[in-house]
């Protein structure tokens, strides 16, 4: 074989490979627009939730819990099967509150995320927590919680999210997140750390695990004693 056509053809790949990226950057230079994120290699998509505005009002009061992780930048995509969806959108919720301070439970699964007022629903001081039931036994790959994001450094403490197979939370269950340090809640020692509220929501990898019910636990935060809900996604498939 000819050496000299065999580092042409390389070099005729390398081209091409260069002018298809170069078309990327200009495409999004063009439309304003990041690219989109191709398939991998295993089939897997990056997981396209709509994202809320960012709004920052108030003051920040200032954190003096230890641990805290980092304040976000930007998030990475995180790859989910295809055909992933929101299971949660429009489901029933419950909760430990049943005469929520302000707002109503059903906005936890509405679908809208603003940090404006009149789209969080509001629950008492102390330990509470919000049930969604998927509806039917599902295998969830991640769960995006807003709580609160429209004051700057604002955080939730003892978050805790499992999933079961039963509303009574006594069969099947799995802690998919816990950052309650001092077990104050009675569920065990938790090895998350507190996180800093976010437009972009917390997002917990729930690692394909099975369940119908998903439940979210927290304890005030940093700014007052009450615990809100904004919105919760539960992204994965019903189980046939």
């Amino acid at each position: 074989m000819n050496p000299t056509a065999n580092l042409q053809g390389e070099h005729v790949m390398k081209s091409m490979h260069f002018l298809m990226a170069l078309g990327l950057v200009c495409a999004t230079a063009a439309t304003g627009q990041p690219a989109v994120t191709p398939p991998a290699a295993d089939g897997r998509v990056p997981l396209a939730t709509a994202l809320p505005k960012p709004v920052i009002r108030g003051s920040p009061v200032p954190i003096t819990i230890p641990n805290v992780e980092p304040v976000p930048g930007k998030r990475p995509d995180f790859m989910v099967p295809a055909g992933t969806v929101n299971l949660a959108k429009g489901k029933k919720v419950t909760s430990s509150d049943t005469d929520p301070v302000d707002g109503e439970l059903s906005l936890i699964t509405d679908g809208d995320k603003s940090g404006e007022e009149g789209f969080a629903v509001e629950l008492n001081t102390g330990k509470q927590w919000v049930q969604i039931d998927l509806g039917q036994p599902s295998e969830i790959h991640a769960i995006l919680v807003w709580h609160f994001h429209s004051q700057k450094y604002r955080v939730y403490h003892d978050v805790v999210v499992q999933v079961a197979e039963d509303a009574d939370f006594l069969m099947g269950v799995k802690t998919l997140f816990n950052n309650d340090t001092d077990n104050s809640l009675g569920l065990g020692v938790g090895k998350n750390r507190p996180y800093i509220e976010d437009y972009q929501g917390k997002l917990i990898d729930a690692k394909g695990v099975r369940g119908r019910y998903v439940r979210l636990y927290s304890q005030g935060n940093t700014s007052n004693k009450m615990n809100h809900y904004i919105e919760v996604e539960v992204w994965g498939k019903p189980v046939k």
